[in-house]
């Protein structure tokens, strides 16, 4: 699905990112994990084609960069941690932008059920003639969620779903619906990257973690390999205990 291998990234005398490999199958949700300053951001950004890295991402077998940029939308989405709070807009027409590689002038059925459907999904479908400046920030999240997730509804196989803090200002319903459309997606053979800071959750939804610490991959592996007292300490500064959640059987972190 996606390769990318030694991804380093400079900025000025700043080091982002420090010879990071990612590896992801089909059908495989992965989440990228780390405390503030990282390098999460940043290498999402980079597998998602939106900043040139000096190794070049395969993606489908071929490298990111020489994708023309229409086909490729269809293809792949990024959910963005900044999105726009102000946007003279209803919300069904901030959705409907995820349809935009798709038609010239109008929306076509397709594109309107596509729409629709998202909005049922993340659970904004109430919210649909209301201007989107008049929404809270969970709302607006979800919102953007329904809009990233509408642009692939389409028949092309192995899709590719970047987020970046999709859990950003959602209650705690909200959060767990988020991840379960996410995995509802990947089940179908699509995969998804996912930039968490609820270690919990990312244990308890994700096929694969790749914790990371100032630029560098500190484990990358099943969520049982990876999140053991000893990396997660050594990535957060802190210590921590772990045990088996008792309904997933899942590693489950407790810190202090």
């Amino acid at each position: 699905m996606i390769r990318a291998h030694q991804i380093s990234y400079k900025y000025k005398e700043f080091h982002i990112l420090d010879a990071v490999d990612v590896h992801l199958e089909y059908g495989e949700f992965l989440a990228i994990v780390g405390p503030n300053g990282a390098g999460k951001s940043s290498l999402l950004s980079m597998l998602a084609n939106e900043v040139k890295c000096s190794q070049p991402v395969v993606f489908k077998d071929k490298n990111i960069n020489n994708w023309p940029v229409q086909e490729l939308s269809r293809h792949k989405a990024k959910f963005s941690q900044h999105n726009s709070s102000d946007i003279p807009l209803e919300v069904k027409d901030v959705v409907m932008m995820g349809r935009y590689p798709y038609f010239d002038a109008q929306p076509r059925q397709e594109d309107l059920e596509a729409m629709n459907n998202m909005m049922y999904e993340t659970d904004v479908y109430h919210l649909k003639d209301r201007e989107y400046n008049t929404l809270s920030g969970g709302e607006k999240q979800r919102v953007h969620l329904s809009r990233v997730m509408a642009q692939l509804q389409n028949g092309i196989a192995h899709k590719l779903l970047f987020l970046d803090e999709p859990l950003n200002n959602l209650d705690v319903k909200h959060q767990y619906k988020t991840l379960e459309s996410i995995r509802k997606f990947t089940r179908k053979a699509n995969s998804a990257v996912v930039v968490l800071h609820d270690l919990n959750l990312a244990a308890q939804y994700a096929d694969k973690i790749l914790l990371m610490k100032s630029g560098k991959t500190v484990a990358y592996g099943t969520p049982e390999e990876v999140f053991t007292a000893e990396n997660i300490s050594s990535a957060y500064n802190f210590p921590c205990t772990i045990c088996e959640h008792p309904v997933t059987r899942n590693p489950m972190i407790i810190f202090g």
